[in-house]
């Protein structure tokens, strides 16, 4: 068997960039960053995957408290970070700071977000500009049960269409749905399920064609980074965390897991 098939299925994450971030991966296969707008149940998700393996702590350098904890899918170990609850991943503030940091230098092999099923449309904020930064995502659709007692009615099958991930209705405080949400994660992470996650196209054409431009030279640059749009965008807004990236050669170790043979990652990883 080859190196390429040999590792479909190896964790993505970056584990020298966990471990500067406080996660220890030594006992487990994957990392899976949980994030959502406040008030979206996340925090019962949480709770309802990792039951009482669970701890919390801060991260390093901050005030945010992180929760983190562990559960066990078809024989594969899962870690599970509950990021803070936040809006938006521009990082005007330290929560938003931390969870865009993780998502984006840590690199979990799959990011679930949760929304508000009440207030979709807010919530799709988010949603959208965490798939700018992964392909590897997972929307729980929560509060179904309100939803429905609201006369809101949502197609998850065509949302997952537009979105280009799974969507997983749920109601997290009877537990609905947290079984698939517990299967797409795993297929997720395994690449059994490839996402193709919807990217918001510039509406303005001298945008688009600086951000297709930049792109290209930072894909030049550095050529195995999983998301070189995004990280043009945010440049072109003044991004000073990224700029920061660059100039510190931090970008460069934001790169997809090489699929070799035999590299450190793999045996640290598996």
């Amino acid at each position: 068997m080859s190196a390429l098939n040999e590792c479909e299925n190896c964790p993505v994450h970056n584990l020298a960039n966990l471990k500067k971030l406080g996660i220890n991966m030594s006992e487990y296969d994957f990392v899976v960053a949980l994030a959502g707008n406040p008030n979206t149940g996340k925090s019962t998700v949480f709770n309802n995957l990792t039951g009482l393996r669970q701890h919390t702590g801060n991260w390093p350098g901050k005030t945010v408290t992180r929760a983190e904890g562990g559960f066990e899918f078809n024989d594969k170990k899962f870690k599970i970070v509950d990021l803070p609850g936040t809006y938006s991943l521009l990082s005007t503030s330290t929560d938003e700071e931390v969870a865009r940091d993780f998502i984006l230098f840590g690199q979990p092999d799959v990011t679930v977000i949760i929304v508000d099923a009440t207030r979709l449309e807010r919530n799709l904020n988010l949603v959208l500009q965490v798939l700018e930064i992964t392909d590897r995502a997972v929307v729980c659709l929560n509060l179904m049960d309100e939803a429905k007692r609201n006369n809101i009615e949502i197609d998850d099958r065509i949302l997952s269409r537009e979105l280009g991930v799974p969507v997983v209705p749920a109601s997290a405080r009877q537990k609905d749905g947290m079984n698939e949400l517990l299967k797409y994660i795993h297929d997720v992470a395994n690449g059994n399920y490839i996402c193709k996650p919807h990217r918001i196209t510039a509406k303005n054409k001298e945008m688009s064609k600086a951000v297709n431009r930049l792109s290209a030279e930072i894909a030049k640059e550095y050529p195995n980074l999983p998301n070189a749009r995004w990280v043009a965008m945010r440049l072109l807004e003044g991004d000073q965390k990224i700029i920061d990236a660059i100039k510190s050669g931090d970008l460069g170790n934001i790169t997809r897991r090489e699929l070799t043979e035999g590299t450190e990652d793999y045996k640290m990883s598996v």
